[in-house]
């Protein structure tokens, strides 16, 4: 049961995003256009798929030999063993400087016109070059349920993608490297980003995944890759 699980599961990431995932946002974007509405309905959509496979991995853990540590649910614990010291605690530095950056302009935006100012230049400017603004909230309820957004996708991404995915995939394939294990891993996850488009959707994403998975192995937890991956999502609605 534990081993099918692991497959299904694996199966979903390389299917459901990749190409269902892909073809509704195609059709979120035309919708879009002519329903207002369309967007919070995307929005609840998003919630519940991500929601379903992270609640059968859950399940996983209740009912086989799966537990909350093996998939980073536990609280961290620095061990620079498994990828060495200079991986370790070099990642460790850019991602601590990417995250004060992002609390920098999350807080700043709410306080000092400046920094709305210069954030809000730089969203336009961004989102004029990208294949998935129409997805970027615009009212306030939208907003409002792009914080659930933020926080369902922080929470089932990393269980999925971080969490799961390096431990089923280390488990099913055991002669693999961990190294090999985390490309893996950081694929799958740039392809559930399929429909922002291949640079700026898989290559940016695989690469962030890469990033990911290096700090939860150094950290043991995805705790707190999950309150980050909130931050950089909720980051998006901010100079809209």
């Amino acid at each position: 049961m534990e081993v099918i699980g692991f497959w299904l599961v694996i199966l979903f990431a390389l299917v459901y995003e990749p190409i269902f995932g892909y073809r509704d946002f195609q059709k979120f974007k035309e919708e879009v256009k002519k329903n207002k509405g369309a967007r919070l309905k995307f929005y609840k959509s998003t919630i519940i798929c991500l929601g379903i496979p992270t609640v059968f991995i859950l399940l996983l853990v209740v009912f086989t030999e799966l537990t909350f540590e093996s998939i980073g649910l536990t609280l961290p614990s620095i061990n620079t063993q498994p990828l060495g010291p200079w991986v370790t605690y070099i990642v460790f530095a850019v991602v601590a400087l990417y995250a004060i950056g992002i609390l920098y302009y999350s807080v700043g935006y709410h306080f000092s016109g400046n920094i709305r100012s210069k954030l809000t230049q730089a969203k336009q400017k961004q989102w004029e070059n990208v294949s998935f603004s129409d997805l970027i909230p615009v009212t306030k309820k939208e907003k409002k349920v792009w914080n659930y957004v933020s926080f369902t996708a922080g929470v089932t991404e990393e269980i999925i993608y971080r969490g799961f995915l390096l431990f089923a995939l280390s488990f099913l394939f055991p002669d693999l490297s961990i190294w090999l294990v985390i490309l893996l891993a950081s694929i799958l996850f740039g392809l559930a980003h399929t429909y922002q488009g291949f640079v700026t959707g898989v290559v940016r994403t695989t690469i962030f995944g890469i990033v990911f998975s290096i700090l939860y192995i150094g950290l043991g937890s995805i705790l707190p890759l999950i309150v980050l991956h909130f931050l950089i999502d909720y980051l998006a609605k901010l100079g809209d």
